[in-house]
């Protein structure tokens, strides 16, 4: 054989070696950390994301889930990702506390409607405003709960004067909005709720409807205390090791970041619906629904107004954009209760 027919040999060789290297090259394996239990919705919500993933890249990559906390803590999640120790995570912005001075106004009362509207809000001042506090990880979306009203045992509040000797459960802003009111606050983990307020250790907590019905906490509750003006949310995320973003293939990224808004708003309606089965699920207990309106939601608000200060003045004293904030949420919240909100973020 020529020396020519060897060297187009070998070149062909070649070509078909890193083509097939190309073809069946072994998809990278990632791991995805969530804090809800396998069952529930949100779980699977991600699980339906990782198989559209794996799907539109054609198995580039390979997505191993950990519901329930079985990789790490929901309060490790974002220092998890952030470090490397899983790829991607699911959390609550709350967790990790004063990591998010920009993003917290999610949890202010400024009178949240709904969660569709919420994790639409979220992720557009997320996306307007580009916070830093958000650079050491990759954000593929973010998602809101419905509104979170007072929830109490006994005699029902109706008045600021009833606060008075209420032990709440709350933490972070709605512990402050509770001491405001003149109720006391107090620090209690989510799974032991239901047995201190049947306990009588507290006397009510805050909380969204749909915790109402997924954590039967309607059953140890007499009262629904809703306070339409002072309604909060909290801050959901979905993010990703930087690192590890980084090093994916363009493509790979491309549909990650396509499928965001469309997964942000999935999030949203499922929580709304979790709400409705909440709400559906107090009726059907015959629990009795305060709504405070007029003159005594205009005392409430203006009572938990600091909470609102404290934020523009710690977001302004850092150089953050917050009165800003507070300014494009407002208008989005006024959009809508008057029926003209449209997003991207929504279905």
């Amino acid at each position: 054989m020529s020396r020519t027919k060897i060297s187009a040999t070998l070149s062909l060789c070649l070509l078909l070696f890193v083509f097939a290297s190309a073809v069946y090259a072994a998809p990278v394996k990632l791991t995805f950390s969530g804090h809800h239990g396998p069952k529930d919705v949100h779980s699977q919500l991600i699980e339906q994301w990782i198989k559209e993933v794996e799907q539109r890249t054609n198995g580039k990559v390979d997505i191993e889930f950990f519901p329930g906390q079985s990789k790490i803590s929901a309060p490790q999640t974002y220092n998890g990702v952030s470090h490397g120790f899983v790829d991607i995570g699911f959390s609550v912005m709350q967790y990790t506390r004063g990591r998010f001075p920009l993003m917290d106004f999610i949890t202010l009362p400024l009178g949240y409607s709904n969660a569709k509207a919420n994790t639409a809000i979220l992720n557009e001042v997320y996306e307007k405003f580009q916070p830093a506090e958000f650079d050491n990880v990759k954000v593929l979306y973010l998602h809101a709960p419905g509104p979170g009203y007072l929830h109490t045992k006994g005699a029902p509040i109706r008045t600021l004067n009833d606060f008075k000797g209420k032990k709440i459960r709350s933490s972070g802003t709605t512990a402050e909005m509770i001491e405001l009111l003149g109720g006391t606050p107090v620090s209690q983990p989510m799974p032991k709720l239901y047995n201190a307020l049947v306990e009588g250790v507290i006397q009510g907590g805050m909380w969204d409807y749909s915790a109402s019905v997924d954590w039967k906490l309607a059953e140890a509750i007499d009262n629904d205390i809703v306070c339409e003006p002072i309604a909060y949310s909290l801050g959901f995320f979905v993010i990703m090791n930087k690192e590890k973003w980084e090093s994916l293939d363009s493509d790979v990224r491309s549909v990650m970041e396509q499928l965001g808004p469309t997964w942000a708003a999935k999030h949203g309606a499922a929580w709304d619906e979790a709400d409705e089965r909440g709400l559906a699920y107090t009726r059907r207990l015959d629990k009795n629904i305060v709504k405070i309106e007029g003159a005594e939601a205009a005392k409430w608000q203006e009572k938990v107004k600091p909470v609102i200060d404290d934020y523009i003045n710690n977001t302004v004293s850092r150089g953050l954009p917050g009165k800003e904030v507070l300014e494009y949420v407002n208008k989005r919240l006024a959009d809508a209760r008057a029926g003209k909100f449209r997003s991207k973020f929504m279905q």
